[in-house]
């Protein structure tokens, strides 16, 4: 039983950042495309892609400190 744990938590951890991963893909591709179409408001698009990618990487690490805690219990 203590194998299947282990094995959910890393799949787990690993979803956790593939899913981060593509979140903050997909904001930086829409931060280029929407500088491309407006190159002057390209400051505040930044602000809020910092703001974004920090909240997606915040709930990753959230995910992969529950897998640590499952692993370490």
């Amino acid at each position: 039983m203590i194998e299947l744990t282990l094995v959910g938590a890393a799949v787990g951890a690993a979803a956790a950042a593939f899913a981060a991963a593509i979140g903050i893909g997909k904001i930086g591709r829409a931060m280029m495309e929407s500088t491309a179409r407006q190159p002057e408001s390209a400051g505040n698009l930044r602000t809020g892609m910092i703001i974004s990618a920090g909240m997606i990487e915040g709930a990753a690490l959230f995910a992969i400190i529950v897998c640590a805690l499952i692993v370490f219990r």
